[in-house]
């Protein structure tokens, strides 16, 4: 069978993440500043505005890239590329295939995720799943080989090649309103609903009918022959699935976790 307790491990990761969310989304707001005294003040009033923090700044700088370029350089946790991951940006144009196809690569074959890759073989490796991949140097290169194919070839069809056919939108929209339980619901369902180029909401096809195809070309071309069974690559399907269900709920709460990492600082 494949890595079922990698993937386990990584949904465990991700959930951990979630869950520091919720304490940060549920946190009791700063207590209020004591007021002034009510005596005069002796500074002129062009000093009494403080001018805009660079904080602020920086927010307004990556909203206004969001709605100009449709994407975002934004990485998860400063590591993981997160890059069709949108912030306050509901009202923006449609992606082109090309465009599509663009920062998906460039999501895909970003440095970060070879070390990634890495780590999820190393898992593989010390489990010993896919007992046909062998130990030693070149059952790790093997292992670590089809990590980064797996990988590549899901985040191609789930957000390039089924979203340019269908025309549907590959990007995430972070709700950021409402309770810890509204965004969580929000993020959850949308690995089954997303938006269309139109903007309009559809069944999330790319990502269903996506990785399904990645599950199948992956188990039935270069994983060992004992995992070539419909079973396995159907348990490979749903570990896709929630895998990218979980990375919906983190890439919701990761600007305020993100904020939050900032202002300790």
């Amino acid at each position: 069978m494949r890595t079922s307790r990698a993937h386990k491990f990584i949904g465990l990761f991700l959930a951990t993440a979630a869950g520091a969310a919720s304490c940060i989304a549920q946190d009791k707001p700063d207590a209020p500043t004591p007021k002034q005294s009510d005596a005069p003040s002796t500074q002129s009033s062009s000093t009494e505005k403080p001018p805009a923090t660079d904080k602020s700044k920086e927010a307004q700088e990556k909203d206004s890239q969001s709605q100009t370029s449709g994407t975002s350089k934004d990485r998860l946790f400063f590591t993981l590329p997160n890059f069709l991951t949108l912030e306050n940006a509901n009202q923006v144009p449609p992606l082109t295939a090309g465009q599509k196809f663009k920062v998906v690569a460039r999501s895909s074959f970003d440095y970060v995720q070879y070390p990634w890759y890495g780590f999820l073989a190393g898992i593989s490796q010390a489990e010993n799943s896919e007992p046909g991949y062998g130990q030693g140097a070149a059952g790790y290169g093997k292992r670590f080989g089809a990590s980064t194919a797996d990988g590549t070839i899901e985040n191609f069809l789930t957000s390039a090649v089924f979203p340019s056919l269908l025309r549907q939108d590959p990007r995430f929209f972070q709700s950021g309103k409402g309770s810890f339980w509204h965004r969580t619901g929000y993020a959850i369902t949308r690995v089954v609903v997303t938006r269309t180029d139109s903007g309009h909401s559809q069944m999330n096809y790319s990502e269903i009918f996506g990785s399904a195809l990645a599950a199948g070309i992956s188990t039935y071309s270069y994983h060992p022959h004992a995992d070539k069974t419909l079973r396995n690559s159907a348990s490979v399907w749903g570990s896709q699935v929630g895998y990218d269900t979980i990375t919906y709920v983190v890439k919701e709460f990761w600007p305020d976790i993100r904020r939050k990492i900032r202002k300790k600082k």
